[in-house]
C-alpha cells in the first residue's frame, strides 16, 4: 500500500484552499473530506441536526469509505483533508497506523464565527477542536512524539516556507508549481455539501499568496459564539504549543 497522507483539520480552518493547493501537484489522489460526506450524507447519517428527509445515500458508510481510501492507495499515494471528530470510533492503534499524519489548526475565534455565519444553527458537536486534540494526544501517545501541526495563521503569513515545512515533515518533495493555479478552477467539483458553496472565494484565487495576519475580536461576536469560543480555545492552545514553524 501506498502512502496515505491524512490532514486532520477542523471546519473553517482554510483546509479547503491547502487541499486544492495539494491538487495542483498531480502526484496525489487527493479526497475531499471523505469520511465526512458518509458522516453527513452517507444511508445512516451520524451528524446531530439529522432531520428525516435530508440527503441520504444508499451503500455509503464510514467503513465503505475507508475500505475506497484503502483501494486507492493499492494504485498510488492518497492524500485526504478530513476531520477527525466524523470517525472518533474508529481509532484504533491498526487503523490510525496506515495514515502519515499531520493537523492543521485555526483560532477558534476565526473558525467559530465563519461557521455560525454558515450555519448559525450549528451544533457543538460539528466544531471539531476536542476530537482533534483527542487524536492528537492518542498519537502522539502511540508514537512517542507529536505528528506535525500547522497554524493556519503562519500558513497564510508565509505560504512558501510553511507547505515545504509540511512537505518535508510528512516526507513528500516540494512543489513550487503547485502554489499558483489560475483562477476559475471548480472547487464544487470535489465537494459534496450543497454543490461547494463553502469555497466560492477559492474558486476565484491564483494561488497560496502571502496574507497579513488578520485577528478576530471574540469580544464583539454573538453570545453563542463566545460561548462556544471559551470551551474550544484551550484544545487549540494545546496543539498550537506544538506547531511546526518556517524558521
Amino acid at each position: 500500500m501506498h502512502k496515505i497522507v491524512a490532514l486532520w483539520a477542523i471546519p473553517r480552518s482554510t483546509s479547503t484552499a491547502f487541499e486544492w493547493m495539494m491538487r495542483q501537484r498531480g502526484d496525489l489522489d487527493c479526497l475531499h473530506e471523505p469520511f465526512g460526506e458518509a458522516w453527513y450524507q452517507g444511508e445512516d447519517p451520524l451528524w446531530p441536526r439529522y432531520k428525516d428527509g435530508e440527503k441520504t445515500t444508499k451503500g455509503l458508510t464510514i467503513e465503505s469509505v475507508w475500505k475506497d481510501i484503502q483501494a486507492r492507495a493499492e494504485k498510488g499515494p492518497v492524500f485526504l483533508k478530513d476531520f477527525p471528530h466524523y470517525i472518533n470510533h474508529m481509532w484504533t492503534p491498526d487503523f490510525l497506523s496506515h495514515f502519515t499524519h499531520a493537523f492543521l489548526i485555526r483560532d477558534p475565534a476565526k473558525t467559530i464565527s465563519s461557521v455560525y455565519n454558515k450555519w448559525p444553527d450549528f451544533d457543538e458537536l460539528e466544531v471539531g477542536f476536542p476530537e482533534q486534540r483527542a487524536l492528537f494526544d492518542l498519537l502522539s501517545a502511540l508514537n512517542g512524539s507529536p505528528p506535525p501541526v500547522i497554524d493556519s495563521d503562519d500558513l497564510l503569513e508565509d505560504p512558501d516556507a510553511m507547505v515545504a515545512a509540511f512537505c518535508d515533515a510528512v516526507g513528500i518533495p516540494f512543489l513550487a508549481e503547485a502554489m499558483s493555479w489560475k483562477p476559475g478552477g471548480d472547487p464544487s467539483a470535489h465537494s459534496w455539501w450543497d454543490g461547494g458553496s463553502f469555497h466560492a472565494n477559492l474558486a476565484q484565487s491564483t494561488g497560496l499568496k502571502p496574507q497579513q495576519r488578520r485577528y478576530v475580536e471574540v469580544a464583539d461576536a454573538p453570545e453563542r459564539v463566545r460561548r462556544v469560543h471559551r470551551r474550544m480555545k484551550p484544545h487549540y492552545d494545546h496543539l498550537y504549543q506544538y506547531r511546526i514553524t518556517s524558521k
